[in-house]
Parts: structure tokens; C-alpha cells; sequence
């Protein structure tokens, strides 16, 4: 049921820590794994690893914010591996800047990467998937802050919502044609871009609203990551807003 042989996926942002948990996932499970992002040294690394472990994995680079980019991105990955399966939305930045303080030079940069990205990656390998004739999988990361906002991340709060609508629109969409689309909202894993924010303060009132009382483990990204990805285990699953996050969805802020 969680087979993934056979199967290609892209991980855009799969050279971050959620990103590479999620890439040695899908590679665990048999599928063939493009890792896409701007760090090529990261996205190395990560495809060291599935290697060593016996998986199949590509490095590309490519700003994900930039169409052209991640055309040029689909086309190597046909060469590769023939088809696109799955794709991984899973780039994020993040700021703290008050909101008066905020420019729309920032506003902007926030936005692209966290939901221009994902719209564009859905266009272009939403698209393949569609033509294929075979269905497929996109998964896209979304945050606990896109419902209700958390305070102090205005924008990224702002994107991530933005996020789960088009997971719920595109869900709609691409229906028809057997192209899941789904989100994961983590909670609380300290990554690149949040531990700006990780004051003790701050860390002292996630774990007061967190009933499990830690952070999460990127590891425990992954069966999450494996389940949507599958045709058989999610078969009937779309537009599916999943929560991991130690029970952060489930108290009153």
C-alpha cells in the first residue's frame, strides 16, 4: 500500500530539513527523487544520503519562484526518470518584522517564495501530471500559523493561508483528472527558517499551547509525506488540510 516504486517525485525546497526528511521518505519507500532548490551543496548532500541507503535521487538547481526555471527543471527530470508521479512543494522563508516596519519589498520576497512558488510548480508539474493521463500526488507544506495567524509573522502567516486555499482550489481542479492535492501543516520543527522567532520566550508559549509538550522531529514528517504520495493509500484523499503537530490545531488560543 506504500509502494512507491516505479514512481518519480519532486521535492521543491528538498534541500532543507523538512524538505530532505520528506526526499528520504519518498526514496525509502521507491521512489526516484529530484531534489530542487538554490543551495546546490544542501541539495547534494541530501542525495548522498538516499544514495547511501540504496534510493535513487537527482540535485537540480532552480529558483522556484521563476517559472522558466522550473520548466527547465521538469524537462531534466524526464530525461531522469520519464514522468512525474509526485511533487513536493516545500520551500518557506520567514520574518519577524512588525507589521508598520514591513516594506513591500519584504512582503513580497515572503510571499513568492512561500506561495508564488507553489502556484507556479503546480502549473508546471500539475500540468505534466495531467497529461500523463495517470493522476498524481502534489503535497504542499503549509504552517500552523496560516490558521489562526500567529503573532509576529504577519506575512508568513499571511502566505501560508494563502497556501491552503489553493491546496482546497486546485484539490477542486485537478480532480477530474486524479491529481490529488493536499497540504501537510506542521507544527513546530525548528528549521533554517524559524528559528528567528525560537526566543525562550516564545518557544515557553508553543509548548504551553502544544499538548505533547516538544517540538516535532523532522522523522516525523515522513509517513505523512509517504501516505499522500501513494495512488492506494490516499486514493480517495484531496484537498485535505493534515495537521502534524503534536495537538498545536486542537487548543484555544
Amino acid at each position: 500500500m506504500f509502494n512507491l516504486q516505479n514512481t518519480v517525485s519532486v521535492v521543491i525546497g528538498g534541500n532543507g530539513v523538512l524538505g530532505g526528511a520528506m526526499s528520504s521518505a519518498l526514496a525509502a519507500a521507491g521512489s526516484k527523487v529530484a531534489i530542487v532548490g538554490r543551495d546546490m551543496q544542501k541539495a547534494k548532500l541530501v542525495c548522498d544520503e538516499i544514495e547511501a541507503g540504496g534510493g535513487q535521487a537527482i540535485s537540480l538547481q532552480a529558483d522556484a519562484t521563476n517559472k522558466a526555471e522550473l520548466e527547465s527543471v521538469l524537462e531534466q527530470v524526464l530525461q531522469w526518470g520519464g514522468r512525474v508521479d509526485t511533487l513536493v512543494n516545500a520551500s518557506g522563508t520567514n520574518s519577524t518584522t512588525p507589521f508598520f516596519d514591513l516594506t513591500m519589498e519584504e512582503w513580497d520576497r515572503i510571499m513568492d517564495v512561500n506561495l508564488k512558488s507553489v502556484v507556479l510548480a503546480c502549473q508546471v508539474f500539475g500540468k505534466q501530471m495531467i497529461e500523463q493521463g495517470e493522476g498524481g500526488s502534489i503535497i504542499n507544506i503549509s504552517s500552523v500559523s496560516s490558521s489562526p495567524p500567529l503573532s509576529k509573522v504577519f506575512t508568513y502567516s499571511a502566505s501560508k493561508a494563502g497556501v491552503n486555499s489553493v491546496t482546497q482550489f486546485l484539490a477542486r481542479e485537478f480532480a477530474p483528472d486524479r491529481v490529488r492535492v493536499n497540504a501537510i501543516i506542521p507544527g513546530f520543527f525548528p528549521a533554517e527558517q524559524n528559528r528567528a522567532i525560537l526566543s525562550p520566550e516564545r518557544v515557553e508559549s508553543i509548548m504551553r499551547h502544544t499538548p505533547m509538550n516538544r517540538f516535532g522531529d523532522p522523522e516525523e514528517l515522513q509517513g505523512t509525506v509517504v501516505y499522500l504520495a501513494s495512488s492506494k493509500a490516499s486514493s480517495f484523499v484531496t484537498g485535505a488540510l493534515l495537521r502534524v503537530d503534536g495537538g498545536f490545531g486542537a487548543m484555544t488560543l
